[in-house]
């Protein structure tokens, strides 16, 4: 799947987010997850989000990150594209990345740091790696403090052409406004906010066909 194919999947249909299941001793349970992602299918989601942030990427570790993208890989046996949630460290989420690809997800969603006062500069160089670490599409997450401006991810669109996404989690109408004017139809755009109901008739109006 090429990453414009996985744009236009994107912004077509629902979108899956599943909760990662675990064993009572804190282990992942790969059987408890399957039955989850097979429970889900019927409903109808072009795209299932792997270890995103409903799947508690932050609380996962090394070794548990390529059984959970597996075990996805494998349940849904090309019925639906999985993606894979990616952050941390640049080397860690490069790694990452490149485990999630090897492994058969057909897209990335960069997951933003938690309470990191990053410069625009920083957040972008590490968008910028992990995006040209793989061949897959990327979906970047604007929220919390991590946030890109409209002109720095015109620069990442044109630097980066399996970057295909943006999801918004701020609620800025006027910054997700910019953002449109600049990118256009270049991105496919996600909503991603707690509080998705309330904007959902202006971020509709704006473009933001579904809401992650």
């Amino acid at each position: 799947m090429t990453p414009q194919e996985l744009k236009s999947i994107l912004s077509s249909s629902l979108l899956s987010f599943p909760v990662t299941d675990f064993d009572a001793a804190g282990n992942f349970n790969a059987a408890s997850y399957a039955g989850r992602l097979e429970w889900l299918a019927p409903y109808g989601a072009s795209a299932l989000f792997a270890a995103g942030g409903t799947g508690e990427f932050f609380s996962l570790d090394i070794n548990e990150y390529p059984q959970i993208i597996k075990t996805a890989v494998d349940t849904c046996a090309g019925s639906v594209p999985i993606l894979a949630g990616v952050g941390g460290p640049t080397r860690q989420a490069i790694h990452m990345a490149q485990e999630a690809e090897r492994l058969g997800a057909k897209g990335l969603l960069i997951l933003p740091h938690y309470l990191t006062e990053a410069s625009q500069e920083g957040v972008t160089a590490h968008v910028e790696a992990i995006c040209k670490s793989v061949k897959i599409g990327v979906v970047v997450y604007n929220r919390n403090v991590c946030r890109l401006t409209p002109s720095l991810l015109e620069q990442l669109a044109e630097r980066c052409p399996n970057l295909i996404g943006y999801k918004d989690g701020l609620g800025d109408i006027e910054l997700m406004v910019s953002v449109r004017r600049r990118l256009g139809e270049r991105f496919t755009y996600l909503g991603g906010l707690p509080t998705a109901e309330v904007f959902a008739a202006a971020y509709k109006a704006l473009g933001v066909p579904v809401y992650s």
